[in-house]
């Protein structure tokens, strides 16, 4: 066995590793799950996406402090550390179980958007074609993988400062045709329309939304410099993303009254439509189309990174220790493949419901993995040699906060009896990762 078997490439540079988690968290969470937020608080859940963000920045800060003092571990690593072998193992296949359903939604999705243009193909067809790329993208070198994903989220990106600088012009009636619209902010029932209730239900799918930024601590065996790079990463990222999000909503708000918003099409092609821009419903399925490949490439990479480290501490088999002469997880990635393939089968055989009540899956382990992140640092913090240069503000308060803010959204989730059959799911699979764990004898 070759001597590079078992460690991989650090291929990624910054610009890859924050497109990465960018990548993770700008998806149809904004482009199409805006509308199920705005319905539920109108143009307040401006502020639930501004708590998220200050609670994103907590979590993400925690894990930089722990990068830096622990040079070299991710975030599976890191939980490792703190608490062992059982519950890393439990966090660890929560979060592949996490991207695996992710990822095959965001490809069939990806499969739908093509239907746009190919509306006689078969759905299932067009989403495994989807699939096969993204995998034959996440089996190239890492440093390639990273340049892709740089320019196809970049895609989104880019839409999504345009689409920022429209709104505004049209806000402020500065757009041929158009005239001031800020009325929308107060009208139809006040900024406030269903109360703190509403911005509070509101704020639990934000969170979801913002699910992906801890792939930044993915990222860390396979980037150069991580300890310069990931605290300036880590800022970037969080105030980019709040952007990204708060300000596309106030747009949205802004131009449509919050209770017109629809929830068929996307919020962004009904602004998009009333500028009289042509072809803008082929421009903006383009854009969701790169945002959930971007997305379902980002899946992979999760998916596969996961299995490699938890085969490092003992928590998964020794094969996925194998990496192919690419510097690639090779035995991680097609395992994930195969799940992909399976839910694409699944998708195709069962009502589109059940794979709505797998969605809640994803909410559910991302808030575990926060929490999980706050509570190693509050654990590791007590055996630092010394402390960082960069580390969490208003320690321990600031963290305790957080993890209390968690649980709630966690208790939250468990008792709302929004979708019982998906809470059912998630507690089924962590009473049997529970009882797995029990069994496994990782190096501690």
């Amino acid at each position: 066995m070759e001597k590079n078997q078992h460690h991989l490439q650090k291929g990624l540079s910054p610009r890859h590793v924050q497109f990465i988690a960018l990548a993770g968290m700008i998806g149809t969470g904004i482009f199409k799950g805006s509308s199920d937020t705005v319905s539920l608080a109108g143009p307040s859940v401006a502020v639930s996406y501004l708590i998220g963000g200050a609670l994103l920045f907590i979590v993400m800060s925690a894990l930089g402090e722990m990068a830096l003092v622990h040079p070299g571990l991710n975030v599976q690593n890191l939980i490792h550390k703190a608490f062992g072998s059982r519950v890393s193992f439990i966090i660890g296949w929560l979060y592949w179980i996490n991207w695996v359903i992710v990822t095959v939604v965001e490809l069939l999705a990806a499969g739908s958007f093509l239907q746009f243009w190919i509306p006689h193909a078969p759905l299932w067809l067009l989403s495994l074609l989807c699939a096969a790329f993204m995998v034959g993208i996440n089996l190239i070198e890492v440093k390639y993988y990273g340049e892709f994903e740089f320019w196809i989220a970049g895609i989104k990106i880019i839409t999504l400062i345009v689409f920022i600088l429209l709104g505004a012009l049209i806000l402020f009636g500065l757009f041929p045709g158009t005239s001031s619209t800020l009325s929308n902010y107060t009208a139809h029932g006040g900024f406030f329309p269903n109360g703190l209730h509403g911005t509070f239900n509101a704020f639990l799918i934000v969170m979801f939304s913002y699910g992906g930024a801890e792939l930044i601590g993915v990222t860390v065996s396979e980037t150069k410099d991580s300890e310069k790079v990931l605290p300036r990463v880590i800022k970037q990222t969080v105030i980019r993303v709040m952007l990204f999000y708060i300000l596309p909503i106030l747009v949205i708000c802004g131009i449509v009254p919050w209770n017109q918003v629809s929830s068929v099409e996307s919020p962004f092609v009904q602004v998009f439509s009333r500028t009289g821009i042509p072809a803008a419903a082929h421009v903006m399925n383009f854009v969701l189309l790169t945002a959930v490949l971007s997305a379902a490439n980002s899946g992979i990479y999760a998916t596969s990174r996961t299995l490699f480290n938890m085969a490092q501490s003992g928590e998964a088999p020794h094969a996925f220790l194998k990496i192919s002469r690419k510097g690639v997880p090779l035995i991680s990635i097609l395992l994930t493949s195969l799940f992909i393939l399976a839910g694409v089968i699944l998708a195709y055989l069962t009502p589109n419901e059940v794979i709505s009540y797998l969605m809640t899956i994803p909410g559910f382990t991302v808030v575990l993995v926060w929490i999980a992140i706050c509570a190693a640092e509050l654990r590791l913090r007590k055996s630092y040699a010394k402390l960082p240069s960069f580390r969490v503000k208003g320690y321990p308060f600031m963290v305790w906060i957080a993890l209390l803010a968690l649980a709630g959204i966690f208790l939250s989730f468990l008792l709302g009896g929004g979708n019982p059959i998906g809470t059912s799911v998630c507690l089924a699979i962590l009473i049997v990762l529970v009882v797995l764990s029990l069994r496994i004898k990782g190096k501690e």
